[in-house]
C-alpha cells in the first residue's frame, strides 16, 4: 500500500497541455488546494532529441503524467518515455501514465503475414521504462489491456456521450437510433443505446483495403430516425461520412455522431463539414486543431472532469470503476449539462 502524500502530483508533455491543465484545475477543486502541473521542461535539441528537466523534488510522490500518444505519435510516446526514465531516476514512489489516447492501438493483431503487432511493443516500452500503471480512455481494442504487464485502467467515453444526448435529445429519444459503423463496434454502440434507452441497428461495411470502404449495408430500421453513430475513432471520415449517406437513404430523418477521439487527419475535417452530418461530437483526447475548433458541426465534449476524478481515485486506492455509474459521473459533469 502506498502511503498518501498530501496530494497527487501531475506533469505534462506537449501533446495535450491544454486538457492537461483543465484536469489540474479540477483536481485542485476536488482537493480544496492548489495542484498544479509540476515545473518542468520538455523540449528539443537541434537534432529533435527530447530533452526533460524537473525542476521541483518529486522523491517519494505520486506521479501522473499526462500524454496522450497523438500525431506526431512516435514524439509523444518517447516524451512519455522519457518523463517516465526522468521521474523513476529522481526517486518518485510511483509513476502513472495518463494516456487518453493511446496511438498504435489500431495494430493490436497480426492481420497478415510478416506485420507487427505494434501495440504489444508499445506496452512493452512503457513498462521498460518505469511506469507502474496506465490510465486511458476508450482503447481501440479491450484486449490491449491484456498487453501489459501492469495495471490498465480504461474509461469509456459512453458515460459522458450519454449525459450530452440526453441533454440534447431529451424530449425525443424514442425517435433516436444508435448506429455502429461496423460489426466490430456493436458492443461499444449496444452499451450507450442501453443507457439510454434507445434503439440500436449497425452499418456493415465491407473494406477492400485500409481507408476505402467497398460497400455498405444498413442492418436495423431507421426510417424517420434521428440516427447516431459512436465509434471511438475517426480518422480520415471516410467512412463516418459516407455512413452518414448510406442512413440518410435509408430513410433516417438525421445522422449526428459521437466519436471518442478525434484523430481528423488528411481531409477529414473538410469532408465532416461538407458532409450530411448534422453535427459531429469528439472528446478533447487528443488537442484540437484550429480548424476542427472552426468547424460548423464538430463539437468537443471535455474529459477533464472523468479524468481528475481516475486521478483521484487511483491516489486514494478507491474504485475507478464507479466512474462507468451514470449518477457518479453525472455528480462530477454536475453544471456542465
Amino acid at each position: 500500500m502506498i502511503p498518501h502524500q498530501s496530494q497527487p502530483k501531475l506533469i505534462a508533455g506537449n501533446a495535450n497541455l491544454p486538457l492537461a491543465q483543465a484536469i489540474s484545475r479540477r483536481v485542485s477543486m476536488s482537493r480544496g488546494m492548489s495542484v498544479g502541473l509540476v515545473d518542468a521542461r520538455v523540449e528539443r535539441f537541434n537534432d529533435q532529441e527530447i530533452f526533460v528537466e524537473v525542476y521541483e523534488n518529486v522523491r517519494g510522490e505520486d506521479m501522473f503524467i499526462i500524454q496522450p500518444t497523438s500525431n506526431p505519435a512516435n514524439d509523444n510516446l518517447m516524451e512519455l518515455l522519457i518523463m517516465a526514465d526522468a521521474l523513476r531516476r529522481s526517486s518518485a514512489q510511483r509513476i502513472t501514465a495518463v494516456i487518453p489516447y493511446f496511438g498504435y492501438a489500431r495494430q493490436d493483431r497480426r492481420a497478415k503475414a510478416r506485420t507487427p503487432i505494434s501495440a504489444k511493443l508499445v506496452a512493452n516500452m512503457i513498462a521498460a521504462s518505469g511506469i507502474e500503471r496506465v490510465l486511458t480512455m476508450d482503447l481501440h481494442a479491450t484486449q490491449i489491456q491484456g498487453f501489459f504487464d501492469i495495471p490498465v485502467d480504461n474509461l469509456y467515453a459512453s458515460p459522458i456521450f450519454s449525459l450530452d444526448i440526453q441533454h440534447k435529445f431529451g424530449k425525443k429519444l424514442d425517435k433516436v437510433t444508435v448506429i455502429s459503423p461496423d460489426v466490430g463496434g456493436v458492443g461499444r454502440a449496444r452499451e450507450l443505446a442501453k443507457r439510454i434507452g434507445c434503439a440500436l441497428a449497425i452499418v456493415d461495411k465491407r473494406r477492400e483495403k485500409a481507408g476505402e470502404v467497398a460497400e455498405m449495408t444498413v442492418i436495423g430500421d431507421v426510417q424517420g430516425q434521428t440516427c447516431i453513430i459512436v465509434d471511438d475513432i475517426c480518422d480520415t471520415a471516410g467512412t463516418l461520412c459516407k455512413a452518414a449517406d448510406v442512413l440518410l437513404q435509408a430513410g433516417a430523418k438525421e445522422v449526428h455522431s459521437y466519436i471518442t477521439h478525434g484523430v481528423l487527419s488528411g481531409p477529414a475535417v473538410e469532408r465532416i463539414t461538407n458532409s450530411s452530418m448534422k453535427s459531429l461530437v469528439i472528446t478533447d483526447s487528443i488537442e484540437a486543431t484550429e480548424p476542427v475548433k472552426k468547424a460548423r458541426n464538430i463539437r468537443i465534449v471535455p474529459t477533464a472532469p472523468m479524468f481528475a476524478q481516475a486521478i483521484l481515485n487511483i491516489w486514494n486506492g478507491t474504485s475507478v470503476s464507479s466512474l462507468f455509474d451514470h449518477e457518479s459521473l453525472a455528480a462530477i459533469y454536475e453544471g456542465t449539462y
